[in-house]
């Protein structure tokens, strides 16, 4: 079976390309070099390119967190621990991280931690009292909230029960 053919890119038809790549989303150094580095430039020519285009504001990695951390706790209700370990794993800086992070409002962060746990509590089928906390407790951590935070929670949720 014959693969296609990988097309390679001069250093200005790679640049046209990827300014049109990072111009579409928030993208981040790591992403980007792995492109160009698919179009065939080599480190060189991929790290000049990286360097124009962050200056021309195309390629921001504390914009990117920002977006990302925005992204990630509104949409699809993940905690501050998560969003962290994400933004590691994409190789984004603990100055970047720490920007990105103060786009989090901690009111709408604990309503959305609050939200997430009555879901869950109106679809956990355990009935044992003990065991239904720790499969909570369990779901909202891989999520990536704080264990204060999710302990406080639970026992407001408790409180609402008994009123």
């Amino acid at each position: 079976m014959d693969q296609p053919k990988k097309k390679f890119y001069t250093p200005g038809e790679a640049l046209q390309k990827i300014a049109a790549f990072c111009a579409y989303q928030e993208r981040n150094h790591k992403e980007v070099e792995e492109k160009l580095r698919s179009y065939g430039l080599d480190e060189d020519e991929a790290g000049e390119i990286i360097i124009r285009l962050s200056r021309e504001k195309l390629l921001d990695e504390e914009r990117y967190a920002k977006s990302f951390v925005r992204g990630r706790y509104r949409l699809k209700k993940w905690g501050r621990r998560r969003i962290t370990q994400e933004l590691k794993q994409k190789g984004i800086s603990d100055f970047c991280i720490k920007a990105g992070l103060k786009e989090i409002d901690g009111d709408e962060y604990y309503a959305n931690l609050t939200t997430l746990l009555e879901k869950k509590n109106a679809l956990e089928k355990e009935r044992h009292p003990q065991k239904r906390k720790q499969k909570l407790m369990q779901y909202l951590m891989l999520k990536g909230y704080e264990m204060d935070l999710i302990q406080m929670a639970l026992s407001d949720l408790g409180k609402e029960s008994e009123d």
